[in-house]
């Protein structure tokens, strides 16, 4: 008898119908090593998860929130690549993830594109004259500077980019701001209570990095070091060890598809 041939007596005595089940054990480990290599690649090349640290999107993500985002959206297309990606333009309502101060990345909403004309009163977005639907928006309580005029007629916040100031004043005409070549003007939902465009200025083509497209997962209390409160985001003491067991997650948020 051969070696291989002993070897395999010797398998088949010490643990039966081992050798039958080879072909399935191979089949699935080769299986589970292609859903890895995909799953890899896919949050390395396309999908890129993040956690909103703050309230400036409020109404429609959260404190909170973990973000699965499209980074190949709106990269530029290769000689190839619209035939592989479904690349795609910014638009206006578009939320995106950009590129603030590397390697900083911020979360808003696309309210105006180059070419556009824009000005806000009593808190409306007018675009080209003509007033934005906007559903997403969430107004109050309102902050001292919340009815302000946009873009101001002089300059009085001290909360505001001197440069950007300046950018600002040489492209108002007639009250409107015109959106340059390139630049987008974004806004947090929570208008009220968001740092963007209105104070530090345009966000450019190539810093926008990705769509974010699903909450994947929603924590009621992000640990402190990684988010900025709000005092409307505080909770009780629940009593009952369920609610301490189910409660730290907002569960009605998983898979939320993010619009």
């Amino acid at each position: 008898m051969s070696t291989s041939g002993v070897l395999s007596e010797m398998v088949e005595r010490k643990w039966p119908g081992l050798l039958e089940q080879l072909p399935t054990i191979a089949e699935a480990m080769a299986s589970l090593l292609r859903t890895i290599i995909v799953a890899l690649f896919v949050l390395t090349f396309i999908m890129d998860p993040c956690m909103i640290p703050s309230g400036s999107m409020e109404g429609t993500l959260l404190v909170g929130d973990f973000l699965l985002s499209n980074r190949q959206v709106f990269a530029p297309e290769g000689p190839v690549g619209r035939w592989i990606m479904p690349y795609r333009n910014v638009g206006r309502g578009d939320i995106v993830v950009f590129y603030y101060s590397d390697p900083s990345l911020l979360v808003k909403r696309v309210v105006a594109v180059p070419g556009d004309r824009l000005r806000i009163v009593d808190g409306r977005v007018y675009i080209n004259g003509v007033a934005l639907k906007e559903p997403y928006a969430r107004y109050g309580p309102p902050s001292p500077r919340a009815d302000d005029p946009f873009p101001p007629s002089s300059y009085d916040d001290p909360e505001v980019d001197p440069q950007w100031w300046r950018q600002m004043e040489s492209l108002t005409h007639n009250g409107e701001l015109e959106i340059p070549p390139g630049e987008y003007f974004v806004l947090g939902d929570n208008r009220d209570h968001s740092e963007d465009s209105r104070f530090w200025g345009f966000v450019a083509r190539d810093s926008i990095f990705a769509k974010p497209l699903v909450i994947y997962f929603s924590l009621k209390r992000p640990a402190q070091g990684n988010v900025q409160t709000r005092r409307n985001d505080r909770l009780g003491k629940e009593e009952d060890f369920l609610a301490r067991l189910t409660g730290f997650a907002r569960w009605n948020r998983i898979f939320r598809v993010v619009h």
